[in-house]
């Protein structure tokens, strides 16, 4: 049995690092936000063990810490969190409508704003030692994280630019990059591929898959072989990079908003404002390019004082037409 609607001004869906600031600037403005986790409270974030990249922590801080002190930043203003994960919308066509949302599949909220912030999922190759090492040296971010193995040997899996430019980068930084294509030719742009090309210590394999990561509790090497030949290999590395993409976490708001061909939802140039009224985007879930937590939490900020703006310029078209 549905429970009867909860009506309210403002809905944030997703805890990451632009949920909680879009929180945190959404009830310091007054706007009341209630925000739903999502189904991994904290983000990306949680499976990270050191952010040494985000302004304000000079001595770095482990993710689930950072998350937990930005959930009390956004709490001490007013934010009420709750677990709990959107699992149906129906979107509102008209400038100050209410948009519904369904929670866990039987809550109905009712709101007038909803920014949502449920971010992407990293593609993983889904190698119980590959999961079971996340955190100890088995990453979906080179930028994040390869800067705690300067100097060592590395491997990146992936063909595409992302994994282009992120061995490219570990290559500035690293002693050795192995860089693992699991085709025999790179999906990359010519650019990207001549890049890679060049760089002395990237050791491009063509048609190599992993077959284990290898180590206890953090990484020490990968068993790989080459899906032509059958030839198997070890390789000592402590670093171990997946970039074969990112998956939007937005499937619930299909036929509802604008998306490009892979699942992010678009937005207003320079804004986090969707293609209803009402509904704004920010973090992972908008931003394919960059995907950083300092990032995400800056569109969070974005998508906070949009909302404002928006929800005072209803109030004001409600006053005129009385």
């Amino acid at each position: 049995m549905t429970e009867k609607a909860e009506r309210l001004k403002t809905l944030i869906l997703g805890s990451g690092p632009a949920g909680y600031t879009a929180a945190i600037y959404a009830a310091r403005a007054d706007l009341k936000p209630l925000l739903y986790t999502g189904m991994e409270p904290g983000g990306q974030l949680t499976t990270t063990t050191d952010v040494d990249n985000f302004p304000g922590y000079p001595k770095g801080i482990d993710g689930p810490t950072m998350m937990v002190e930005l959930q009390q930043q956004a709490e001490r203003f007013g934010t009420e969190v709750r677990i709990g994960m959107a699992t149906a919308v129906d979107f509102s066509d008209e400038v100050g409508g209410i948009h519904k949302v369904t929670i866990d599949g039987s809550k109905i909220i009712e709101a007038e704003a909803v920014i949502i912030s449920t971010g992407a999922t990293a593609k993983y190759l889904n190698l119980p030692s590959e999961q079971r090492l996340r955190g100890g040296g088995v990453s979906a971010c080179a930028v994040c994280d390869g800067f705690f193995y300067k100097g060592q040997d590395v491997a990146i899996v992936g063909g595409g630019d992302t994994a282009a430019e992120e061995a490219s980068y570990l290559a500035n930084i690293c002693n050795k990059v192995t860089m693992l294509v699991r085709k025999d030719y790179m999906r990359a742009s010519k650019a990207m591929q001549h890049r890679v090309e060049s760089l002395p210590n990237i050791d491009l394999r063509y048609n190599t898959e992993v077959e284990e990561v290898m180590g206890d509790q953090v990484v020490e090497g990968l068993r790989i072989f080459n899906n032509k030949t059958g030839e198997k290999e070890e390789i000592a590395i402590t670093g171990f990079f997946v970039a074969i993409g990112h998956k939007p976490n937005t499937d619930i708001f299909k036929g509802q908003l604008e998306m490009d061909d892979t699942g992010y939802i678009i937005t207003e140039a320079k804004s986090t404002k969707t293609t209803k009224p009402g509904v704004f985007a920010s973090g992972d879930v908008q931003d394919k390019v960059y995907r950083q937590a300092v990032t995400a939490a800056g569109t969070g900020c974005m998508a906070a004082l949009d909302a404002e703006r928006y929800l005072a310029s209803v109030e004001t078209r409600e006053e005129v037409t009385q």
